[in-house]
């Protein structure tokens, strides 16, 4: 923690007000300004001692506030609101050396370049990227299952419960495959709409990911995307009749990963579409 007291800080609603902030629709932005709320995100991070952590969307920085108060050894705090940035350079300042501010989209921010190792990402995310992002840092992950030590997000109610889905739940697919295939998926806790300024519509759900040290089955990960696809493409079809549009001879596909082809998309395990993968690969030599 070093010298950093966030107490010595102002409220975060007289930093809202005196740099006129205001939570931008089009960025996806809902403010969480609820200091207990912001420490329970950032306990369900886990031991962060030594660990770097990339947080996106601080907005006026209550989480960013409840991050620092940890034993985090940095915090990169990614903002394309330039609003926001120049409210949370007071924080910077006091927190120094500790925060660092970068500007920018945070599709365009690579994890493994803004940061060094062993990191986190620990984030409110902005609803209307937050799955974009995800998929980018799974896509890290399958490449370097240690890139990242754990991901603390929330997401809106839904998009958690589709990650923690398991095999025959009705809103099991392809976010689930991937994401269960790299990563234990745990959902920590729900935050109420009222909780942020402006509420939002939904519920939404911090979500806690910790990284296998491998993945779940074997599988090339752009093969997987494939087959997920395609299953789940046509979700209410036999995936005998769904895998065709893979423009392979499916009936040996099913076969060779020993796969019913009767069963439909969100009846078959994680497993089964790394085996269905693999198999694929072996069509394609």
């Amino acid at each position: 923690m070093g010298d950093f007291d966030p107490k010595t800080l102002p409220p975060l609603r007289e930093v809202i007000s005196s740099h006129g902030l205001r939570a931008k629709k089009s960025l996806g932005q809902n403010f969480l300004l609820d200091l207990n709320l912001t420490d329970r995100i950032a306990r369900a991070a886990g031991d962060l001692r030594n660990i770097g952590v990339v947080e996106i969307g601080p907005g006026p920085g209550g989480l960013t506030r409840s991050l620092l108060a940890t034993d985090a050894r940095e915090v990169i705090a990614v903002e394309r609101d330039a609003a926001c940035l120049e409210a949370l350079r007071a924080l910077e300042a006091a927190a120094a050396p500790r925060l660092r501010l970068v500007e920018g989209d945070a599709l365009d921010v690579d994890l493994t370049s803004v940061i060094g190792a062993p990191r986190a990402v620990v984030a409110n995310l902005p609803y209307n990227v937050a799955t974009v992002l995800l998929t980018g840092w799974l896509e890290i992950l399958a490449r370097d299952p240690r890139a990242i030590s754990s991901l603390t997000l929330m997401f809106q109610k839904e998009v958690a419960e589709r990650l923690a889905a398991p095999p025959g739940n009705r809103v099991y697919g392809r976010l689930s495959v991937l994401a269960q295939w790299l990563c234990q998926v745990t959902t920590v806790f729900d935050v109420p709409a009222r909780a942020f300024t402006p509420p939002p519509k939904v519920v939404s759900t911090v979500v806690r990911l910790a990284p296998r040290t491998a993945p779940l089955a074997p599988a090339d990960p752009d093969l997987l995307q494939r087959v997920t696809a395609a299953a789940f493409g046509q979700r209410r079809k036999m995936v005998r009749s769904s895998l065709k549009t893979l423009k392979i001879d499916v009936d040996e596909l099913l076969d060779s990963s020993g796969i019913d082809g009767r069963a439909r998309a969100e009846v078959l395990s994680v497993n089964d579409y790394c085996a269905l993968a693999r198999a694929l690969a072996d069509q394609s030599a």
